[in-house]
């Protein structure tokens, strides 16, 4: 699943208290301070996804006359110029190298700022950040349908995409997040 913008705080929250909460695990820093350098490489990757898209758009954009006129189904030309513009900047889609690649940007960071230390293999605390990242990405599809099954059930009708909407979906989708222990 693709992380969006909206997600990394909540992304960067897992993956600090995941290490916070490791024994082999030293923390040097805050929990804020920790957040705060993981949101960062999180929020870089996902402008970097969107980079990409908007080059995908234009692309298509350019030559829209040539794809109407072969009837070409747009979603699987977008897909199609998304892989070669990706492989062309070496920017991972598939989910496990993107997810691999990220949790080793963030134990690099977190070590190289003098953050964390620990005594064990890196690979033991990539698997950590993985499996952070990884379990937020499974469960956000869990609470998100939560959350709408309790906006359908609300007093007053509230309109999808509204201010109103979206500030009422964000304050139970962060209440169903502190009770799976995300924040």
């Amino acid at each position: 699943m693709k992380i969006k913008l909206q997600q990394a705080p909540y992304v960067a929250n897992k993956i600090a208290l995941d290490i916070f909460n490791s024994t082999f695990i030293d923390e040097k820093a805050s929990i804020e301070h920790l957040q705060k350098t993981i949101f960062a490489i999180l929020e870089e990757d996902i402008k970097a996804e969107i980079i990409i898209d908007e080059k995908v758009r234009s692309l298509l954009e350019e030559n829209l006359e040539e794809i109407e006129f072969m009837r070409a189904d747009e979603r699987q030309l977008f897909w199609m110029i998304k892989k070669q513009v990706a492989q062309e900047s070496g920017f991972p889609l598939n989910w496990d190298d993107r997810y691999s690649n990220l949790s080793h940007q963030i134990l690099h960071a977190l070590t190289k700022g003098g953050l964390i230390s620990y005594s064990l293999s890196d690979n033991v605390i990539k698997n950590l950040i993985f499996k952070a990242i990884d379990s937020y990405v499974k469960l956000y599809e869990e609470i998100e349908d939560i959350v709408i099954e309790k906006l359908k059930n609300y007093k007053r009708k509230l309109v999808a995409g509204s201010d109103e909407y979206e500030l009422i979906f964000s304050k139970l989708y962060e209440e169903e997040l502190k009770k799976k222990g995300y924040l």
